[in-house]
């Protein structure tokens, strides 16, 4: 039986997912919700997709026939989306950040128990075939306990992106980490555990910046295993894109793409291991055919995908955390108190 799909928003990531589920045997686009129908029948046109264009996302979510809504639109909206179609019974796919608030994603989550929706939350690089390759390193304990993680998300998000527009200002971009840095955020717990404790400090790049938030956030995070980490977001600067993932292990190192490990005992130096990595800004380059194929297994089987909304939880919180540090400059404990 095909999964049928509804589509709020038609931007760029709303592209690749249209593209994604278009593609998957087991999935169906059965409409799309946006308040621009010129646009939606430009999106929907230019992939040779035939689907229902709906101008009320209320009416959308109603359609009995609609099994799961994916979530691209405004992240200010997405709380009041995604309470809505949980009620009416819609699995969800949620775009990041989940919320701009820690009510929102609050709201969020009671929605989601009550009603018992399968969740995936697009932290898209947990798809990444380096992501991949890293979990099964310290699966299969190359690494052991990580004591020290650094991870960096620096990529120049200025008026050549279209997103820049709304990303840049304060009520619909928030700030570094939740505009983009989040991603980072969501590595360090996918690949050194929980978090603990948080502090972090953020500044501007040039005096004549539009952005109305420091588009530079830098944190020290304490481990729930013990470990310490830095995690570091910059939206304005001059380099080229770059996602560093660097875990130091009580048995063995990862530095991107290369490895040093107790499994190698002959090692001289770290071995490259030939693989993708999450080196690009274009989201192309992100594989959401491989989360929407995890999501589908996960309707279709009753099971979790492999970043299910309460996991993506965990991440929104510390980034919420690293936020209030910044702003207040004090520690902050996770979790956070409701």
């Amino acid at each position: 039986m095909k999964i049928k799909f509804g589509i709020a928003g038609t931007g760029w990531v709303a592209g690749e997912y249209l593209k994604s589920i278009s593609h998957h045997p087991d999935a169906e686009v059965s409409g799309v919700y946006s308040s621009n129908p010129e646009r939606t029948q430009t999106v929907i046109s230019s992939l040779n997709i035939e689907t229902t264009m709906y101008s009320s996302f209320e009416e959308m979510v109603r359609n009995p026939q609609i099994d799961a809504v994916v979530l691209c639109s405004m992240p200010d909206v997405r709380p009041e989306q995604a309470v809505l179609a949980a009620k009416h019974g819609k699995h969800l796919v949620l775009e990041k950040p989940l919320s701009m608030d820690r009510e929102g994603l609050w709201k969020m989550a009671e929605a989601v128990e009550k009603y018992q929706v399968h969740t995936v939350v697009g932290f898209v690089l947990r798809w990444n075939p380096l992501f991949k390759t890293i979990k099964a390193l310290i699966a299969d304990d190359a690494l052991g306990r990580v004591f020290m993680a650094n991870l960096d998300y620096w990529h120049h998000i200025g008026p050549h992106y279209g997103q820049y527009r709304w990303s840049r200002t304060k009520a619909l971009g928030g700030s570094s980490v939740l505009s983009a840095g989040c991603h980072a955020v969501d590595a360090l717990r996918y690949f050194a555990g929980d978090v603990e404790e948080v502090m972090a400090y953020s500044n501007q790049t040039w005096t004549d910046s539009e952005y109305e938030f420091d588009p530079n956030i830098l944190s020290i995070l304490k481990l729930k295993n013990g470990g310490i980490a830095k995690v570091s977001s910059s939206v304005e600067c001059k380099t080229p894109y770059k996602f560093n993932i660097h875990l130091l292990g009580e048995k063995g190192s990862v530095m991107n793409n290369q490895l040093y490990s107790h499994k190698l005992p002959g090692q001289t130096d770290y071995a490259v291991i030939p693989t993708v990595l999450p080196d690009s800004g274009d989201v192309s380059h992100h594989p959401f055919r491989e989360e929407i194929a995890d999501f589908i297994n996960a309707i279709q089987s009753n099971t979790s995908t492999t970043c299910d909304f309460f996991d993506a939880f965990k991440s929104m919180e510390v980034c919420f955390a690293i936020d209030e540090a910044a702003a207040t400059g004090k520690a902050v404990k996770l979790p956070l108190q409701q």
